[in-house]
């Protein structure tokens, strides 16, 4: 059962362009998943996802945020990708990939424009793919601010702090 603030993130996903968005970073990425993110310090709550393998979650939904690849992004501010997680020295042995099974990743960090971080565009795959070459990094990197516009208006300043309810 979702509580408040996760159905008013999903409320605020809920959004035509928002949605063609994931379709296309599915289209581009080859990749089967593509979320819109809610991260806090506590929380990960998807806001907007398309889900072609399956992965099993919906706007709404909560992982573990200690389990999210997103949660290191939510500290850095940086974009990470991962073309073959198999390959790569980093991530192969990352507990984030076991638990969830995937084999590519890509996120990059959402900023409202009052320059506050908001979340994550991330998609993933059970098979490896090419997704650090210039083009695709740059049209994820655009599309995430694209979003952070496009949430920005929807709020209106109602994208509330997260209360600290952690998930366990």
């Amino acid at each position: 059962m979702q509580d408040s603030f996760a159905s008013d993130v999903a409320a605020l996903g809920d959004d035509p362009p928002i949605r063609a968005i994931l379709e296309d970073v599915c289209r581009i990425t080859k990749m089967g998943f593509a979320a819109v993110a809610r991260v806090t310090e506590a929380r990960w709550i998807a806001c907007q996802v398309l889900d072609k393998i399956e992965f099993g979650l919906n706007p709404g939904d909560e992982l573990k945020i200690k389990t999210t690849i997103c949660d290191d992004i939510r500290g850095s501010g940086e974009a990470i990708v991962i073309d073959s997680v198999a390959d790569d020295f980093t991530w192969r042995t990352h507990p984030t990939p076991i638990i969830y099974g995937f084999k590519s990743y890509a996120s990059f960090p959402l900023y409202l424009d009052d320059g506050s971080f908001f979340g994550t565009l991330c998609a993933i795959d059970p098979e490896p793919h090419e997704l650090s070459t210039s083009v695709i990094a740059e049209t994820l990197q655009a599309y995430a601010k694209q979003i952070g516009t496009i949430l920005s208006r929807a709020s209106a300043g109602k994208v509330a702090p997260a209360p600290d309810l952690r998930v366990s």
